[in-house]
Parts: structure tokens; C-alpha cells; sequence
């Protein structure tokens, strides 16, 4: 396993610490680390950049994602599955030397690995129409339906 692929999948584990317990981020990366395993130094410096960038854009991460997802309400998600969204959508907007399509790609190994077959299609979908939005430059308008679902 590379380096980047397991920098990623310690941050989505910090991540689902952090949506779980809401520690300060400071917190959450000094007792992951402090209870792991050995890792790399590059393993530990993009992991801790992914996750206090995706902290960090946590609000305009979930709009993009809350935008394009009929009838899921971010908080009903498998937090494994938000929290893989919001890694691969904080590289899309803020990784520009991550090829959007490298961080789908990432994003649904890492799934295959902690989630479900049918989430890897549920993610794919979405990071998909994100992608699109982002390389368009498009951020969907929020429709008078989804502000309602959204509110509920």
C-alpha cells in the first residue's frame, strides 16, 4: 500500500473519531498518533493536512455534498461514507496537485476496505457529480425541494 493511500486511510479514521467525539482537531491528532502503530513521516504530515483541511472546510465540504445527494440527509450516512465524501471533496477543492479522479479512485479502495459494496456506488455517484461541479465551476442552485429536505 502506498504512502498517500495510507495517509488517507488514517485520516478517515481520525475523521470518524472526530464526527463521533467532536475533539479539538489538536486533540484527536495527538492521540491517534499517540496510539498507533509506526508510521511514516510522510504518512503523518499528508494525513494531518487532510484532516485539518477537511475540519477546517467542513461547512462548504458538506454544501457541495448536501447538494448533490437526493434523499440523504448527511447526518443519515454511514459515517465511513461521509466522512470519505468529505476527504475526497477537500482534495477536489483544496489538493490541486490530486487528480480529482486519483481521489474518487482513493476513495472508493478505501471504501471496498471499510464500508459496503453498495456504498462504493453511492460514493462514486456523488464524488462523480461533485467532480463535475468543480470542473465546471457550477455549484448547483438548492432547489426549493432540497431546502425542504434539508430543514427535516
Amino acid at each position: 500500500m502506498g504512502a498517500r493511500r495510507r495517509a488517507r486511510e488514517c485520516a478517515l479514521q481520525m475523521l470518524f473519531s472526530y464526527d463521533v467525539a467532536r475533539t479539538s482537531v489538536e486533540e484527536l491528532i495527538e492521540t491517534y498518533w499517540g496510539e498507533m502503530a509506526e508510521a511514516a513521516e510522510e504518512v503523518r504530515v499528508f494525513a494531518n493536512e487532510l484532516v485539518i483541511g477537511t475540519v477546517s472546510h467542513l461547512e462548504e465540504i458538506d454544501e457541495r455534498i448536501r447538494l448533490r445527494t437526493e434523499h440523504w440527509r448527511i447526518p443519515r450516512m454511514a459515517i465511513v461514507d461521509r466522512n470519505l465524501l468529505r476527504l475526497a471533496v477537500f482534495e477536489f477543492l483544496h489538493q490541486p496537485n490530486t487528480p480529482k479522479t486519483v481521489a474518487i479512485n482513493e476513495a472508493l479502495e478505501i471504501a471496498r476496505r471499510f464500508s459496503t459494496h453498495e456504498a462504493t456506488q453511492f460514493i462514486n455517484g456523488i464524488l462523480d457529480a461533485i467532480k463535475r461541479d468543480v470542473e465546471s465551476q457550477v455549484i448547483p442552485e438548492m432547489t426549493a425541494a432540497t431546502m425542504v429536505q434539508h430543514l427535516n
